[in-house]
């Protein structure tokens, strides 16, 4: 296969994005990845668009998108993974790429969530599982997914509620940093303590907000980068992908994702590092608990030492793996679609040194991971990025 780097990424704000359409958003962000690589859109033959969709009005976004960037021939399809749906899309474009039929692809991740009212919405991600048994049968919806999870882990490794709310405390410390960012506020332990129960133990402030948004990236394989005189390619180092049961009760335990493990191990054996290597990391916090679990089954601490990591600082800028400085789900936002795209433009950034001094991570080593989690780990995409 052939070797693939990101050569440009673009980004809208997310948030409540009222003034802009699904494919204005989805141009915008396109257009500005293509202005970052300096590719010619007629040299754009393969477009992948990650949406999860059921919230917007366009629900054949590839085809939609195509048309309003000027991309009409170009070989187009959607992608769905869940929450996982835009590392879904990145994954396709490097296949693309890496088996030598295309020389430039595009993925781009975009969607329209706050186009529902919010309990629409849950309804939504609650069929993310298992419809008949889980959602219909017992109302679990998706924080008591997540919840069930936590109350597992507090109860075999002793993580306390105070944990859950360091994660929040972090990502909101630097999403306050990121003008991209969702929530632009600094919050405190207390906050997150006080704020409105939904699942226990999860809180309001434990939870990661409904989003509007879309991110893209443009690939390249090696013959590219070296014709277009790219600066600075980040290379696609190693991929891994799993997958899990649909229906919680059927897997073994609530204590980590194995999806999560798996595609960790494929990843880093693709890109033949260990995980004490990686200098920053994107990881899935749609909840506070999703965090800590992905801290253990990526291997950046023992199982059942992921609260310790948190408590200590270690996730910060200047621990030992810095984890979501860009806010992370839970505070830069989650449009289900755009999430895992927009892991890879931040880690894109952060590897060419290009983002806000505050957020910047010092680096040696110049190894990024993106962790990107489709419902509660029916979908698991690990990316390891280079320069």
């Amino acid at each position: 296969m052939k070797e693939v780097a990101v050569i440009g990424v673009g980004q809208t704000k997310f948030g409540k994005r009222r003034d802009a359409s699904l494919s204005e958003l989805a141009v915008d962000a396109l257009k500005d990845a293509l202005e970052d690589s300096e590719a010619e859109k007629r040299e754009i033959k393969f477009l992948s668009v990650g949406n999860f969709g059921l919230s917007s009005e366009d629900i054949t976004p590839a085809a939609l998108v195509a048309e309003q960037a000027g991309l009409q021939g170009t070989t187009t399809m959607r992608c769905e993974a869940a929450c996982a749906s835009g590392s879904a899309a990145f994954y396709a474009a490097w296949l693309a790429v890496s088996s030598g039929i295309f020389d430039i692809a595009v993925a781009l991740g975009v969607e329209k969530m706050t186009e529902v009212e919010t309990p629409t919405m849950i309804e939504i991600l609650g069929r993310a599982g298992s419809y008949f048994w889980e959602f219909h049968e017992f109302g679990v919806t998706f924080p008591a997914y997540y919840a069930l999870y936590a109350t597992a882990h507090m109860n075999k490794f002793g993580t306390r509620e105070e944990d859950l709310a360091l994660v929040a405390v972090k990502n909101h410390k630097y999403g306050a940093r990121n003008p991209l960012a969702q929530f632009q506020n600094e919050i405190t332990v207390e906050d997150v303590l006080s704020s409105r129960m939904i699942a226990w133990p999860l809180k309001l402030y434990d939870c990661c907000p409904i989003s509007d948004g879309a991110a893209a990236v443009v690939l390249a394989s090696k013959e590219k980068v070296k014709e277009l005189g790219v600066d600075t390619p980040v290379w696609i180092k190693g991929i891994g992908v799993s997958s899990d049961t649909s229906t919680m009760g059927n897997r073994a335990n609530f204590i980590g994702l194995r999806s999560s493990i798996e595609a960790a191990q494929l990843a880093y054996k693709m890109a033949k590092v260990e995980a004490k290597e990686i200098e920053v990391a994107e990881v899935h916090d749609c909840f506070t608990i999703a965090e800590i679990l992905a801290y253990e089954d990526l291997g950046f601490c023992k199982k059942g030492e992921g609260a310790k990591l948190i408590r200590e600082g270690e996730t910060e800028i200047g621990g030992r793996i810095p984890v979501n400085v860009d806010g992370g789900l839970k505070a830069k936002g989650h449009p289900l679609g755009a999430t895992g795209v927009s892991m890879i433009v931040e880690l894109t950034k952060q590897l060419r040194e290009e983002v806000e001094p505050s957020r910047q991570v010092p680096l040696k080593k110049y190894l990024a991971l993106a962790h990107n989690v489709g419902g509660t780990g029916q979908y698991c995409y690990v990316t390891v990025l280079g320069r």
